[in-house]
């Protein structure tokens, strides 16, 4: 990666129309992603978003696999205890560590966000990029779907499709075991199946305006088919958009989990920041506020991290901002 003293290097030792020259050069040979990470790497509140966000993972990786907070339903000290040196979070009313349950609730928010994003972005970018590449009834077609879709509340969407799915509870149940959380599959699916439409505008419009361009017309007279057109040249020059919206999905994924657990339609089988919040409303009149507090901090820092850290990934990966810094 260029530094910038060999930019400075290059200024002093020749003439300008050769510094002017040579340093586009040196810029040239960055790749795009290269390129992109130099320019995240200037924010620092930026970085700072991303290490949380890594640390977030690693967390809910390692819930995940036992390692840690996998007691989290064994009582640890008296009932309601507030917090102290011995309990962070103190205690809820069965006696269990309210940081237990946080770091559980830090696993499902993130596998909330990875699946359903897993889910969403391919049904966003595969109907965004037949609308804008093929044009005519099959455009059509995709933006009546997606704009009748994107007619209904989201919440009222999210809800229905949730409890539809734990409707046939019994039948998920016989295929996946006894023991497989129906709650948290619905938000999966819900949330998946609900969240790709703003992708799917956003890859439908850049579509169109790359498949005319000079290098998708010498690939046509080259030979190259629809398929070779669209997937080898069309769709890896949008990949930044698809980086940015992920980024932005995730912290929705998060906060729509939490309202759906929080109305008894999301997780069933361990804790979530949504169950937390709905246990502590009752908490309150006694006085007990560490739980609504633990679970309402980890959400808030969380998606604040995902914020920045998506405004900085549109900043240092959309090529129209690139004169800009």
């Amino acid at each position: 990666m260029l530094k910038q003293n060999t930019i400075n290097d290059v200024r002093g030792a020749m003439s300008p129309s050769k510094k002017a020259d040579k340093i586009n050069t040196v810029l040239k040979d960055r790749s795009l992603w290269l390129d992109a990470w130099h320019r995240l790497k200037q924010d620092k509140i930026a970085v700072v978003s991303l290490a949380i966000v890594l640390f977030y993972a690693v967390v809910g990786l390692l819930s995940a696999m036992g390692l840690l907070a996998a007691n989290w339903n064994e009582v640890v000290g008296p009932s309601y205890a507030p917090p102290s040196a011995d309990y962070w979070f103190g205690t809820d009313f069965l006696g269990r560590s309210v940081s237990r349950k946080i770091i559980s609730g830090t696993q499902v928010a993130m596998s909330v966000g990875l699946i359903s994003s897993l889910i969403a972005i391919p049904i966003g970018v595969g109907l965004g990029a037949c609308a804008g590449y093929f044009g005519k009834w099959v455009d059509e077609a995709i933006v009546w779907f997606y704009t009748t879709f994107s007619s209904i509340p989201s919440i009222m969407l999210l809800m229905s499709i949730a409890f539809i799915i734990q409707k046939f509870q019994v039948e998920i149940s016989e295929v996946f075991g006894a023991n497989f959380d129906i709650g948290l599959f619905a938000v999966f699916i819900a949330l998946g199946l609900t969240s790709w439409v703003g992708l799917c505008r956003l890859i439908r419009g850049e579509v169109m305006k790359h498949k005319n361009r000079e290098y998708v017309q010498a690939a046509d007279a080259l030979g190259a088919g629809h398929t070779r057109k669209l997937f080898k040249h069309i769709l890896p020059n949008v990949t930044h958009i698809i980086i940015i919206n992920t980024s932005l999905q995730f912290q929705i994924a998060i906060k729509s989990e939490v309202i759906l657990s929080y109305l008894g339609l999301g997780v069933s089988g361990q804790p979530s920041w949504g169950t937390m919040i709905n246990d502590a409303k009752e908490e309150l009149a006694r006085g007990v506020y560490w739980q609504l507090l633990g679970a309402t901090i980890a959400m808030f820092v969380v998606v604040l991290a995902f914020n920045i850290l998506g405004d900085a990934l549109r900043d240092a990966l959309d090529p129209k901002l690139k004169g800009k810094s």
